[in-house]
């Protein structure tokens, strides 16, 4: 859910999913927005952690399995340990990791706080998933896009509520990609609630008070890697993604997609 704002009196969706997260970056209006959405979508926070565990799972497997070095993170939000950063500079200190988003204060945190191993980097680059060919430029800045990399959009597709526009975005990047780079979706969804539940949710989501929100199905998110070989398992609930034996939550309560997609 977009529509964010620099004053701490207002709410703002960057801080609010830094607190959903366990963070500490939030202040009364993103907590007070939090309460109410709970009262629409009791497992909120815990589909946004799970949702976040199963990032840091795909990112292990692209560093450690799939031989990925250069991480392009799209929409990566507050800083919190662990980060991605630090997810693959440890399993290789030579990782190159770009975070990208499009709220000031998120750069001002990230540049003051990340720091990464000698011999890798973690830099952060203002820019807007819509504004594509902007961030890609600041990401060929520290990577190599001629070479094979990881882009992450984790909880920021559904951000975008034109379908359309979200999908040029996808298809812009993937297109720059070199073969054998590797597309991450993770993307909330209401297909696994019960008919009550997606109604009041829905009801929020119309209010216009708590951000934007697109809740796709399995079909539409199915769209954005059309063309790309979907690392196994598919595309599956966020929990269902090659899961640890720290996963408790159920799909319904999830309502998250992820999908891992190999650009050929």
């Amino acid at each position: 859910m977009a529509g964010d704002s620099d004053d701490i009196g207002r709410l703002n969706t960057s801080r609010r999913y830094n607190q959903w997260l366990g963070g500490k970056d939030h202040y009364a209006a993103d907590r007070e927005s939090t309460a109410t959405i709970l009262t629409a979508l009791p497992s909120v926070v815990v589909a946004a952690r799970e949702a976040r565990a199963m990032l840091l799972r795909a990112v292990r497997h692209l560093v450690g399995e799939l031989g990925i070095r250069q991480i392009l993170d799209i929409g990566a939000g507050q800083p919190i340990t662990p980060n991605v950063h630090e997810v693959a500079q440890e399993l290789d200190p030579a990782c190159r990791v770009v975070y990208v988003d499009n709220d000031p204060l998120v750069g001002v945190h990230h540049r003051g706080t990340v720091v990464s191993t000698p011999e890798g980097a973690a830099e952060f680059v203002d820019g807007d998933l819509l504004d594509t060919e902007k961030v890609l430029v600041g990401a060929g800045a520290v990577l190599d896009l001629e070479e094979p990399v990881a882009v992450l959009l984790s909880s920021v597709l559904h951000l975008i509520e034109d379908d359309e526009q979200a999908c040029a975005a996808v298809r812009t990047l993937t297109g720059a990609l070199a073969p054998g780079s590797y597309l991450v979706i993770v993307h909330g969804t209401f297909d696994t609630l019960p008919a009550e539940v997606r109604e009041k949710a829905q009801a929020l989501i119309d209010g216009r008070q708590h951000g934007s929100y697109r809740a796709r199905s399995r079909a539409e998110v199915a769209v954005f890697v059309e063309g790309l070989e979907l690392v196994e398992p598919g595309m599956v609930s966020s929990v269902e993604w090659r899961p640890g034996p720290d996963v408790v939550t159920s799909v319904t309560d999830a309502m998250c997609y992820a999908v891992v997609g190999r650009v050929p």
